[in-house]
């Protein structure tokens, strides 16, 4: 019983309903299908005032690769970019219930190449994209910026073969990276028995990889970001709750680590009080001076 309530309180957390993550902004273009192979394979596209290009970000919900949709895009958030010059790409993708790994990581690419071949029609600007992901996404995000040189996950079936589907920035609040290492590393961090659970079978990590994560070693791995890390990665901001046990401390800092060890541009951000996303009461991820760090990473390196 302890672990479905577990699994109901990290899916609430994942789907930012405790951090007030419910968009009520209104797409400028909704429901745009960027695949042809599914129903789910559709983004919403928020464009800002004025004649553009506008540089894109790509929003990546979490949701444990198991539940979420593209509206999960916070209001404050969302509008702060708009307001900065950014026209904004909320993804949808398919879940673990509809296809296993790599199928979101495909979708990810797909919406990347999507964009970047339709750029003109929308105004946005080609060369000067970003993946920001939360959580599951940002797995999904960091994968983009880490893989741009892995031919394997560009499907030509999902469309738009041949053109890039590299970022040129990742922003990465909370994902996980090593699956294998989770239980582990949240024992070590005092966390909780039933945080202890990502190799349960049942766990969103093992429906993810359609397999349980310890007998899947090299599956796991492939999931890994850190596994596709080359000298031509983009920039990252990486941004964790200390007190986070849903996904450990370490395996989201354990990414900004290797990065670092590579020689790439990455900032790593610990923010005290909050755990996995903000509760009910913080809102330091969202805050208006977290925003200003995400803003003055984007503009740095897409501006």
């Amino acid at each position: 019983m302890k672990r479905v309530a577990t699994l109901l309180l990290e899916g609430i957390l994942a789907l930012g309903l405790l951090a007030g993550c419910g968009a009520s902004l209104t797409p400028t273009h909704q429901d745009v299908a960027y695949a042809p192979t599914s129903a789910t394979q559709k983004l919403d596209l928020y464009i800002p005032a004025g004649e553009g290009p506008f540089p894109v970000i790509i929003n990546i919900h979490g949701g444990g690769f198991k539940l979420g949709d593209k509206s999960m895009l916070d209001q404050t958030l969302g509008q702060a970019f708009l307001e900065a010059g950014y026209a904004i790409a909320s993804i949808d993708y398919r879940l673990s219930g509809e296809a296993t790994f790599p199928a979101a990581i495909l979708d990810a690419k797909a919406a990347v190449r999507f964009l970047r071949a339709n750029a003109g029609t929308y105004r946005l600007d080609p060369d000067r994209m970003a993946a920001f992901g939360q959580s599951a996404g940002g797995n999904i995000a960091s994968m983009l910026g880490t893989s741009g040189d892995v031919a394997e996950f560009d499907d030509p079936a999902l469309g738009n073969a041949g053109v890039s589907s590299r970022v040129q920035a990742v922003v990465n609040w909370f994902g996980p990276n090593d699956f294998g290492q989770m239980d582990a590393q949240a024992k070590a961090q005092g966390c909780s028995t039933s945080d202890q659970a990502h190799n349960a079978a049942d766990s969103f990590e093992s429906l993810y990889l359609g397999v349980a994560v310890p007998d899947a070693p090299e599956l796991a791995q492939q999931a890994n970001p850190m596994s596709y890390i080359s000298p031509d990665d983009p920039p990252f901001l990486i941004q964790k709750g200390e007190q986070d046990c849903t996904v450990p401390v370490e395996n989201t800092k354990m990414l900004a680590d290797a990065l670092a060890v590579a020689g790439l541009a990455v900032q790593y951000d610990l923010l005290a009080g909050v755990g996995h996303g903000d509760g009910w009461f913080t809102t330091v991820f969202q805050s208006e001076e977290n925003i200003e760090t995400v803003l003055n990473f984007l503009n740095t390196h897409l501006k």
